[in-house]
């Protein structure tokens, strides 16, 4: 499973013309579901996620997650986040989990979120969606499990 983090002033994601989730300040989430990832690695991923450390503290260090820091998560589906590019100039889709599947583990990971009292806010699986953000730092992390 895959995250890429990016620390926002701002998000939010439209699908047709409608904003389906929107934050102000927190995390957006681009989540990358793999064929062969389950509820133990979603719940090792969304505690990474959660407890990262990306966040400015009063000495303008990152010594602050995104709880601590009083932000909330923007988390939204993205399958190509599971691509293989080491070959050729096109992706290889392979590694990625089964739509069902992921759907079910994007759900699940959102879920697990909600239950460790963070407010969530999510796209539209398998949409057609239109993310906009303001990266505050700009600071945008890569985690995997």
């Amino acid at each position: 499973m895959i995250a890429l983090i990016q620390r926002v002033s701002q998000a939010r994601v439209e699908v047709a013309g409608e904003t389906v989730g929107a934050i102000p300040r927190g995390l957006l989430v681009l989540l990358g579901v793999e064929r062969d990832d389950d509820e133990a690695s979603l719940r090792r991923l969304a505690d990474k996620v959660m407890k990262y450390r990306v966040f400015s503290d009063e000495a303008d260090k990152m010594n602050l997650n995104v709880q601590q820091a009083g932000g909330q998560l923007l988390v939204v589906s993205q399958f190509t986040l599971a691509a293989d590019t080491n070959k050729g100039l096109r992706p290889s889709f392979s590694s990625a989990a089964h739509p069902t599947e992921a759907e079910r583990l994007y759900e699940a990971f959102v879920a697990y979120c909600r239950a460790q009292g963070m407010t969530v806010e999510t796209g539209a699986f398998g949409a057609d969606m239109q993310v906009s953000l303001t990266n505050d730092g700009p600071v945008t992390f890569s985690l995997r499990t």
